[in-house]
């Protein structure tokens, strides 16, 4: 009998029995009172919080057991975080005399971890696949790099990652080769493919696939931060250097006794400071509003009153959006760089094709269950 069941026994005998003698726990559990005094030892210095006895029961051993997998797992293997850090959160629940904390302890249990995950998500994939009940992918890829560069595809709906591989490049025919091969196995087609534009992900999903192609939004609104809000926190900063210059050069003018006529014009510059910060945090303003519209457009019901619409009038409001951005960065001198908005303008098509996808797929469920009622 292992160390836990064995101290389970323990602790339900001196609970039913609490005023019984270690001979007499030894005989109601079968162990040797050796094995009783060492254990109820090892007890008493756990007990250390009111909690503590909970942790003893077999509950409680269970339920300390899900969260300590729970923390390495969602923090530890899922997040990065370092085992000190995950090693302080458990002695702040005062955990440090039940489980073993120490930051080596912890990583040699993430090691152990990670392929018995692995070992259980192949375990699930089978089952699922020979049951019937993985349906279509919405499929998104990309590339990352870490030491290497790795090729990764996941599965938009549930957040599963069907591939993780280290690639030595990125070209067409090895995305083709790798990605038809996991789809083989999981037997599911592929509704639409979400990617930024490289030329390799489109080809992958119009010929490789033979499904959309659809532009990430994420890297579309990316292209208008990158060539617009540097220029607007620019303009904004510099305002509130000026405005700061003033205030101090009207608190010193009020500091010195300065003549009336100073203090006025330090007031007057201050004022003109804080009506030019309140101008660009506008501009700002509006500019992150025509950012957050664009967002919330691609949705296959209309926000603002939750009625349906199509693509076409999804591609209208993002094209309005743009242009409403362009007029505004005209208005207030800002440098119009033409080239980021014709880069988005290109995939407002694409990006809002998504939305007849969904459709289509909610009619064939739709027709998929009256046949059913049917037959």
């Amino acid at each position: 009998m292992g160390y836990w069941p064995k101290s389970h026994l323990i602790f339900n005998s001196f609970r039913e029995h609490a005023k019984a003698s270690i001979r007499q726990v030894a005989r109601q559990t079968g162990l040797s009172k050796s094995s009783v005094h060492r254990l109820g030892q090892a007890m008493a210095r756990r007990n250390q919080h009111p909690e503590s006895w909970f942790w003893e029961s077999k509950a409680g051993r269970r339920w300390l057991i899900r969260l300590v997998v729970a923390v390495l797992y969602h923090f530890g293997l899922k997040r990065g975080v370092g085992a000190e850090t995950m090693r302080a959160f458990f002695a702040c629940l005062h955990l440090e005399q039940h489980v073993g904390c120490s930051p080596s302890t912890l990583r040699a249990v993430m090691e152990q971890l990670e392929p018995l995950i692995l070992e259980t998500t192949e375990g699930w994939e089978r089952d699922g696949v020979a049951q019937g009940q993985i349906g279509p992918i919405v499929g998104t890829v990309d590339e990352t790099f870490l030491q290497r560069m790795m090729l990764v595809f996941m599965d938009l709906v549930s957040g599963y990652v069907l591939l993780e591989e280290v690639a030595d490049d990125r070209a067409y025919e090895t995305w083709y080769e790798r990605v038809k091969a996991r789809l083989k196995t999981l037997k599911t087609p592929v509704l639409y493919l979400v990617s930024d534009r490289a030329k390799a992900l489109i080809k992958l999903a119009e010929r490789g696939l033979e499904c959309p192609s659809i532009p990430d939004l994420f890297h579309l609104l990316h292209e208008l931060v990158k060539g617009y809000s540097l220029a607007i926190w620019q303009q904004l900063k510099t305002a509130r250097q000026g405005l700061s210059r003033a205030q101090e050069r009207l608190a010193t003018c009020q500091a010195e006794g300065a003549s009336a006529a100073q203090v006025a014009s330090a007031q007057v510059a201050v004022a003109a400071g804080e009506a030019e910060v309140t101008h660009w945090e506008q501009v700002r303003d509006r500019y992150r509003g025509h950012l957050e519209a664009m967002s919330l457009s691609v949705h296959p019901w209309r926000v603002t009153d939750s009625t349906p619409q199509s693509s076409q009038e999804v591609q209208a409001q993002l094209a309005d959006e743009v242009n409403a951005l362009q007029e505004l960065l005209e208005s207030k001198g800002l440098a119009v760089k033409q080239k980021v908005l014709d880069k988005v303008r290109k995939q407002l098509a694409g990006l809002a094709a998504v939305i007849d996808v969904w459709w289509q797929t909610v009619r064939h469920i739709v027709l998929a269950g009256k046949q059913g009622r049917c037959a």
